[in-house]
């Protein structure tokens, strides 16, 4: 990718542009790497609406930079399409459908969770649910290792921290990245000491945040409640690199164990409404806030989640245009990307621990990894599948 984006005008308006992302906002379902896909064979192979080197500059941009991986090519499409107007209004259209989706599933969820046929549900959801981030986990560690023996070492150091401090752990992202630049893309004693200080103080961000999130949960009000959510998830959506269920370790230590928020379960049950609805996996937040908070704790979620995403896109997408081939960048990408997937990795043992306690659900869970490494199943069949036959098992094993 050497030849610089056309400077000729797109054969695609912003409103069409913002009805196309509205449209697989809606209807896009099968994860970031198939919702990537959709908007290659449709503005590009098959559409011929947008130019390839557009779309190749955005998904390197969505690459490299924190964030989910559709959400941000989608954002980046819409910039250098339309500024940041086209940014502001794709991103928009693209997320919108599934929040709505999302709202009217947390409102059911909280309505009728205590019955039985709802907890049959997920009984059976939870467990497949398993099978989908291992698998997530697979392939994202396949894709970004290859053969790479440094990679492979971030990816089994991160997975074993994970599992033996049953914690995410954000400084270990940006520890990986540093690695890599420093063996992979030596940029000299002066950058190599600017960029270690960089990685310092974005650590003791990462502290003072989890500090004051944790102080403040002490505190009482419902004002006081939208700040942490606020918070917690802007820190999640800055230093979340890969797919977008890359976010999953981040957000189990933080909203069950650091601020408990949520219970093991409930937490697999958020994870799963965001698999059976179309658009961004990372809009399983707005069900998290809207446990804890209601519509305003939802909404504040889904901005708290974004707002990086948003900011990492519309910032650096100037300069990245000139300078998206930095060894250097490219190297702490590689790098935090490799963490991300051992991260991920780690919570699949950690969250299976309460996910699959007995034979029905360890059975559902085997019949998913088959399913899903054999034939590709869609996430969201696969998890409607396990649904019904969690109201078979669930009434005959626990009834």
């Amino acid at each position: 990718m050497t030849d610089q984006p056309s400077t000729e005008r797109s054969a695609i308006s912003l409103r069409d542009l913002c009805l196309y992302f509205l449209k697989l906002g809606t209807i896009g379902f099968g994860g970031p790497a198939a919702l990537v896909g959709y908007m290659r064979k449709d503005l590009v192979d098959e559409g011929k609406r947008i130019d390839e080197t557009t779309y190749n500059l955005s998904i390197a941009l969505a690459q490299i930079m924190p964030g989910p991986l559709a959400a941000q090519t989608a954002i980046a499409i819409g910039y250098f399409e339309g500024g940041i107007t086209g940014a502001t209004l794709v991103g928009l259209a693209f997320i919108l459908p599934s929040f709505l989706m999302v709202l009217g599933l947390s409102w059911l969820y909280v309505s009728f969770g205590g019955l039985p046929w709802m907890q049959a549900l997920f009984y059976g959801i939870g467990a497949v649910v398993i099978a989908i981030i291992a698998i997530a986990a697979y392939r994202l560690a396949r894709g970004t290792n290859k053969k790479d023996p440094l990679l492979w070492g971030i990816f089994g150091g991160l997975l074993a921290a994970t599992v033996l401090t049953q914690a995410e752990l954000a400084v270990l992202f940006l520890l990986a990245g540093l690695v890599a630049v420093l063996i992979r893309a030596w940029p000299g004693p002066a950058r190599a000491i600017g960029l270690a200080f960089a990685c310092a103080v974005g650590a003791l961000l990462i502290w003072g945040m989890e500090t004051f999130l944790l102080r403040a949960d002490a505190l009482s009000g419902n004002e006081n409640v939208l700040l942490q959510i606020l918070l917690f998830f802007t820190k999640a959506g800055a230093f979340v690199f890969g797919s977008g269920l890359a976010i999953v370790p981040f957000l189990q230590q933080g909203v069950v164990h650091d601020l408990g928020w949520l219970t093991d379960h409930q937490f697999l049950d958020a994870v799963a409404v965001a698999l059976i609805t179309p658009g961004p996996v990372v809009i399983t937040v707005a069900f998290i806030g809207y446990l804890v908070a209601g519509a305003a704790g939802a909404t504040v979620a889904a901005v708290g989640i974004f707002l990086p995403v948003y900011i990492f896109t519309i910032v650096p997408a100037p300069w990245f245009r000139r300078h998206r081939e930095n060894p250097q960048l490219r190297a702490f990408a590689s790098g935090a990307t490799a963490a991300a997937s051992g991260a991920i990795g780690g919570a699949v043992i950690v969250l299976g621990q309460r996910a699959i306690y007995d034979f029905p659900t360890a059975l559902i869970a085997l019949v998913g990894l088959g399913l899903l490494l054999r034939f590709r199943t869609q996430e969201p069949l696969l998890v409607a599948g396990a649904g019904l036959v969690g109201l078979v098992a669930w009434p005959i094993f626990h009834g």
